[in-house]
C-alpha cells in the first residue's frame, strides 16, 4: 500500500513509488526510529485491520441474502487471518527483500532477523525520508494488513455460490503467485539511505521491483491492491458462473443498514491505509489525509447525483458505493497529487464506476456479485492513470523525486508519466488475471469451485456453516 514518495523538504510532496522497503539497518549505525512516527504506525495498521473485520464484512454481507449473511463474514474473517499468517511465514519476505524485479528473496522466512532475543534489538526499516528508520516488525504488521484486506476484497466476485473449501484454496495460490510478485514489482527499493552518491545510482536502481523501476507511481495500492483483487473477481465470477436466478429474478440486499455501516468503517479506517502509506507523521500524510477525505465525498456527490438523473431517485446504496469508488481511485494517488488532483479524481471516480456497475456490466455479462471488478478495478484504473496527470505540479501536484542523492523532485511530463502508469496498469491486470484463472481452475480440480443446487438455494449459511446470521 504505498509507493514511493517522499515529502521534498521545500518544495513539496515528493513521491515515487513504494510503501515500504526493507532495508534493514543495524542498531549501531541506523538513529533511533521517531517515537510519533512509530505511534502513528501502529494506529494506521490497526485502522487498516478494521477495514476488513468488521468493516468490509459488514459492507459485503449486507448486499447479499439473508441466508448468506454469515458466510460472507466466515469468508473475510478466515481469509484475512490465513493471509496474515502467510504474509508472517513466507509472503514479507518474497516482498520486501531483494531478489530480482520479479520477486524478493528468504532471508525474512517466518520474520527472521526482526528480533533479536540475545540482546532485545530489533531490525530497522527505511522510510522515504534519509536517516529516518522505522521498526520493521511495525512495517511487517503494517503491510500484513493490506496483503490480507486484498485477498479479502476478491470474495465480493464470488459469494453466494463458492465452496468455502475452494475459498481457502485459491486464496493460497493467488496470494503467492499473484499478490506478491505484483507488490513486489511496484513496492520494493533500496530505501533512500541506499543512494549516497551518484555513483550508485543505477546499481541500487537494479535491486528495485520491475514496476518501481519504471517509475510508475501507486502511493497506497492502486494496482498492487484494488487493480489485482479487482480482475481477479472477474475472473471468478466468469469461472464460477451465474448464481441461479441471476437475470431471472430479484436478488436484493438483505440490509442496506449494514452497508451503510460497512462503507462508513471502510471511509474511517481508508485514512490508516492511505496516509499511513507515507510510513512517518508529516506533510505527506496529512496531504494523503485530506485528499482521501475530499476525493470520497466528492465521489459520493458525483455518483448520487448522476444516479438521480439516471433512475430518478438517489439511493443509499449508490451513495455507499460512491464513497468506496472515491477511496479506490484516491488510493495510487493519495500522497502523489495535491488538492486539484483529489476533486478530479474524487468527481470522475463516482461516475466511472458508477458507469461500471451498470453499462459495462451488462456487456460483460458476468455475475460479479457485488462489483468488485465495476468499483474496485475501474475505479483503480482511474486513479492510477489520473495520478499521472495530476502529479504534475502544473496541475497543484507535488511531482516526485527524480534524484534520491539529493533528494531532488520533478516531473517527467503529463504524457510520459501517464504512458508509465498504463504499462504498470497493464502488466497488473495481465499478471493477475492468468494467476487467478489457474488459481481457480486449481480449486476446481482439488474440491470443486461450486456449492450444490441444493445447497445455493437453502443458503450457504446453513449448509456450508451449520448456523444462521439471524435467529429467524
Amino acid at each position: 500500500m504505498k509507493e514511493i514518495f517522499r515529502y521534498a523538504r521545500a518544495l513539496a510532496v515528493a513521491t515515487l513509488l513504494v510503501p515500504g522497503i526493507a532495508l534493514a539497518q543495524t542498531a549501531a549505525t541506523a538513529p533511533t526510529p521517531n517515537k510519533g512516527d512509530t505511534a502513528w504506525m501502529l494506529m494506521s495498521t490497526a485502522l487498516v485491520l478494521l477495514m476488513s473485520v468488521p468493516a468490509l464484512g459488514l459492507f459485503y454481507g449486507g448486499l447479499v441474502r439473508t441466508k448468506n449473511m454469515l458466510s460472507v463474514l466466515m469468508q473475510v474473517f478466515m481469509v484475512f487471518s490465513l493471509v496474515t499468517v502467510l504474509w508472517c511465514i513466507y509472503g514479507y519476505s518474497l516482498v520486501f527483500t531483494e531478489g530480482n524485479a520479479f520477486i524478493g528473496g528468504l532471508s525474512r522466512l517466518f520474520l527472521n532477523g526482526t528480533f533479536n532475543p540475545a540482546d532485545g534489538s530489533f531490525s530497522m526499516a527505511a522510510t522515504f525520508s534519509k536517516n529516518t528508520p522505522m521498526y520493521e516488525l511495525v512495517f511487517v504488521a503494517f503491510q500484513a494488513t493490506f496483503a490480507a484486506i486484498t485477498v479479502c476484497l476478491i470474495l465480493g466476485s464470488i459469494v453466494e455460490r463458492v465452496k468455502f473449501s475452494a475459498v481457502l484454496i485459491f486464496t493460497v495460490i493467488w496470494f503467492t503467485f499473484s499478490y506478491l510478485p505484483v507488490a513486489h514489482m511496484v513496492w520494493f527499493w533500496a530505501g533512500p539511505d541506499a543512494y549516497s552518491d551518484a555513483g550508485k545510482v543505477d546499481a541500487v536502481n537494479s535491486t528495485a521491483g520491475f514496476i518501481w523501476q519504471m517509475g510508475a507511481l501507486d502511493f497506497a495500492g492502486g494496482t498492487v491492491v484494488h487493480i489485482n483483487a479487482g480482475v481477479a473477481g472477474l475472473v471468478g465470477a466468469f469461472v464460477l458462473g451465474k448464481r441461479l436466478g441471476y437475470g431471472r429474478e430479484a436478488i436484493k440486499p438483505h440490509s442496506l443498514t449494514m452497508t451503510m455501516i460497512g462503507a462508513s468503517l471502510l471511509w474511517f479506517g481508508w485514512f490508516g491505509f492511505n496516509a499511513g502509506s507515507a510510513l512517518e507523521a508529516n506533510g505527506t500524510a496529512g496531504l494523503a489525509f485530506i485528499n482521501t477525505y475530499l476525493a470520497t465525498a466528492c465521489a459520493v456527490l458525483s455518483w448520487t447525483f448522476a444516479e438521480w438523473i439516471h433512475k430518478g431517485k438517489p439511493s443509499m446504496l449508490g451513495a455507499a458505493s460512491g464513497a468506496v469508488a472515491g477511496l479506490v481511485a484516491i488510493t495510487p494517488a493519495a500522497g502523489n497529487v495535491g488538492i486539484p488532483g483529489a476533486f478530479a479524481i474524487g468527481l470522475l471516480a463516482g461516475v466511472i464506476c458508477l458507469w461500471g456497475v451498470t453499462g459495462l456490466k451488462r456487456l460483460i455479462k458476468a455475475d460479479d456479485a457485488l462489483d468488485v471488478f465495476g468499483v474496485h478495478a475501474l475505479g483503480g484504473i482511474c486513479g492510477a492513470l489520473l495520478t499521472g496527470v495530476f502529479n504534475s505540479p502544473s496541475l497543484g501536484g507535488p511531482g516526485s523525486v527524480q534524484d534520491w542523492v539529493k533528494v531532488t523532485t520533478g516531473f517527467p511530463g503529463i504524457g510520459a508519466q501517464l504512458l508509465i502508469q498504463a504499462k504498470a496498469v497493464g502488466i497488473t491486470i495481465a499478471w493477475t488475471a492468468v494467476v487467478a484463472f489457474v488459481a481457480f481452475k486449481i480449486a476446481d480440480k482439488l474440491v470443486g469451485l461450486r456449492v450444490s443446487e441444493e445447497d445455493e438455494r437453502e443458503g450457504l449459511d446453513i449448509t456450508s456453516h451449520g448456523e444462521s446470521a439471524y435467529d429467524l
